[in-house]
């Protein structure tokens, strides 16, 4: 990282340097105090980082609550073979870990954040095969993933049945984040001061990014993102069971996917509580 940074950003390559975070895509290396980079670990990482460096500067003149926007780029060298980015540093916690002080108030403000994003894209818009499509597409990976969490099935396939009905999104395709969850949400004093992790920014039914209402929120506030992530008026009904079903997949994933990871363990545990439950957060 060092040398990387003393042949591209020489003005950087003396500050402190400390590996924040080491996941399966990118690892990512405070700089200073101020600054993050992010460095793909993967050919398929590499690609999504360079969806954020073209599209996200221009995205985030629009939305309400901070993004890391990257504000330099790295390229190949030294043997390593990717493009990378370097960021602002956000202070806080993720959302996964600490409560929110005011619930409403953040329901309210994420909604608004989503309802901002969720512009039409262009056509040359980035599209992910699994992020932002039909949610048929779902129903058999969901059941596959019951199948191996040995999960008592009769509701949950009666609910996978009622959700799978919706009709399809038809509008334009949208601007999506597409991991929207709580841990990308970054919290400070109980305040969502930034939403993290651009890389599955993509297009295509929103319904993907409403799914993130059952991870934080409780029914009345459910509501109030609905509204918000409407601009005022409700998410419609077909959107909002579509994001549903997305919450039980996405919940599914989690709980596979938790064995040795107790903050995705409770991720998951939490969200599929909430889209079971008899109360959606609907009108």
């Amino acid at each position: 990282m060092r040398g990387l940074l003393a042949e591209q950003h020489p003005d950087l390559a003396e500050r402190d340097l400390a590996i924040v975070a080491n996941g399966w895509d990118n690892v990512i290396v405070r700089v200073g105090t101020d600054l993050v980079a992010r460095l793909p670990r993967r050919e398929l990482a590499a690609a999504l980082v360079a969806h954020e460096q073209r599209w996200l500067p221009a995205l985030a003149t629009h939305l309400p609550i901070p993004v890391p926007v990257p504000l330099r780029v790295g390229v190949p060298g030294l043997g390593y073979p990717w493009a990378w980015s370097i960021c602002d540093w956000f202070q806080g916690e993720v959302a996964a870990d600490v409560p929110l002080a005011d619930p409403a108030r953040e329901a309210d403000r994420l909604g608004a954040f989503v309802h901002a994003l969720h512009r039409p894209a262009p056509v040359e818009a980035p599209r992910n095969p699994f992020r932002g499509q039909p949610v048929t597409g779902l129903v058999p990976r969901i059941r596959a993933n019951l199948a191996r969490l040995h999960l008592e099935r009769t509701a949950l396939d009666a609910l996978v049945d009622e959700l799978a009905k919706t009709s399809p999104w038809r509008g334009p395709a949208k601007w999506l984040h597409g991991d929207l969850h709580s841990a990308n949400l970054l919290v400070d004093g109980g305040e969502i001061v930034a939403v993290l992790d651009f890389g599955d920014l993509t297009s295509g039914d929103p319904a993907v990014d409403l799914a993130v209402a059952w991870m934080l929120f409780q029914p009345e506030e459910r509501r109030r993102f609905r509204s918000a992530a409407g601009g005022g008026t409700p998410v419609d009904e077909p959107t909002w069971d579509r994001a549903r079903l997305w919450g039980l997949h996405f919940a599914l994933i989690y709980v596979r996917h938790s064995y040795g990871n107790e903050r995705f363990a409770r991720m998951g545990e939490r969200l599929l509580r909430a889209v079971t439950a008899g109360d959606t957060g609907g009108d």
